[in-house]
């Protein structure tokens, strides 16, 4: 008897699985170095604090902390957040519109839910985050890519779009972009925050690595520029613990009660316990000393990547030079295609991410991002070397 087939909504019926998820199933065998995946290195969790803070919590709360909590999430943690955010970066947040979420992953799907109608204009990046691509895709938006570069984003192609198109949002990731490491420069944020401020648009600044800089300095905020039309988005999961999926927005008030509303309508609220747990462990722990020690190692994580694609890969390969974060964004000769790359490479258990996933409607790509948060320097001097020697016989 044939079996019945499911009745898929049409919101989901082009949305394609995660290219980078099954990525990492190859990276379950040993023997692979991977270079391919996002994740913070688990080297630097802090286990044992937060092990003393989540007994502090039962001990402390535990009846409390185990019932409902309120869906905009634990004053204390929002007022923690719009503290950082003021010494940190110059803002004044208030905590009343930070809305704690399931990870800035979730915050993206609130914002879409909220702003997005079918066929809304979107201007996202090219290349772009692909899970930001695959949130957005749901609510079925007319994607308008315009390309970011070592000097941020296209002013012009950003001008153009944004007269010809009217989107309704913006979506970018300023500092060390995923997937290219780049950061805008001051000069760049200011020309698009001018372009953005005679249009309608709601920019959301998503900065999941904007505290994981290792040099430079660092450059203002569009919530600077744009306080009234910013939707900012960070997260612990890079700088605690992605496990937690502890992520939150904040939100100009005019939009802040209808994103608690799809909140609500989504899951109530976030976890009450993890709340209380990574609330916990920032009262009793210093966050700066704990990131200066991730910053020192991806500093020098990623100078070693560099200094071995220097001496394995061929001169015609270019490399972004990221001020923090977690990613190298290598460019093939034109013609090539990284996809090709990469089935060489994974039959001598090297992998990376072909850049086709982070493109909104190209294939075939000449580029590639490489991870250097996760290998320590002798294995990326290995895989790096492997890897050369397949782009030379490539």
């Amino acid at each position: 008897m044939d079996s019945v087939q499911p009745i898929i909504a049409d919101r989901l019926r082009d949305v394609p699985r995660s290219f980078i998820r099954e990525i990492l199933k190859v990276t379950l065998d040993p023997e692979v170095i991977s270079f391919a995946g996002g994740l913070p290195n688990r080297k630097f969790f802090p286990v044992e604090a937060l092990r003393e803070a989540s007994d502090r919590v039962y001990r402390e709360r535990g009846e409390a902390v185990l019932q409902y909590g309120n869906s905009e999430g634990l004053l204390d943690l929002r007022e923690y957040i719009a503290e950082r955010y003021a010494e940190k970066q110059g803002l004044t947040i208030d905590p009343a519109t930070i809305l704690i979420t399931n990870g800035s992953q979730q915050g993206l799907d609130l914002i879409s839910k909220t702003l997005l109608n079918e066929g809304d204009g979107l201007l996202i990046e090219e290349p772009g985050y692909l899970g930001a691509i695959q949130a957005f895709s749901i609510y079925r938006p007319r994607f308008l890519p315009v390309p970011v570069g070592d000097g941020g984003m296209d002013v012009e192609a950003l001008e153009e779009t944004l007269s010809s198109a009217d989107p309704r949002l913006i979506y970018t990731v300023p500092n060390f972009q995923n997937p290219s490491g780049i950061s805008y420069p001051k000069a760049n944020r200011k020309a698009v925050a001018e372009l953005v401020a005679s249009s309608g648009a709601y920019l959301i600044e998503d900065n999941p690595y904007g505290e994981l800089r290792f040099k430079g300095e660092s450059a203002a905020s569009f919530a600077r520029y744009l306080p009234e039309q910013t939707i900012l988005l960070g997260s612990f999961s890079k700088v605690v613990a992605p496990g937690f999926r502890l992520g939150w927005i904040a939100a100009p008030q005019a939009l802040y009660e209808k994103l608690l509303i799809a909140k609500q309508a989504s899951d109530l609220h976030t976890t009450h316990f993890t709340q209380a747990v990574i609330l916990e462990y920032l009262r009793h722990n210093n966050l700066d000393d704990h990131l200066a020690t991730i910053c020192k190692a991806y500093g020098d994580q990623c100078r070693a990547m560099r200094q071995s694609i220097a001496s394995h890969f061929p001169s015609t390969i270019s490399c972004t030079d990221p001020d923090g974060g977690m990613f190298l964004w290598a460019r093939l000769p034109e013609g090539m295609a990284a996809l090709d790359l990469f089935e060489e490479a994974a039959k001598r258990k090297v992998v990376f991410v072909p850049g086709d996933p982070f493109y909104i409607s190209r294939e075939r790509v000449n580029s590639l991002r490489l991870n250097f948060s996760c290998v320590d320097e002798e294995t990326i001097e290995r895989g790096i070397a492997v890897l050369g020697e397949v782009m030379h016989r490539f």
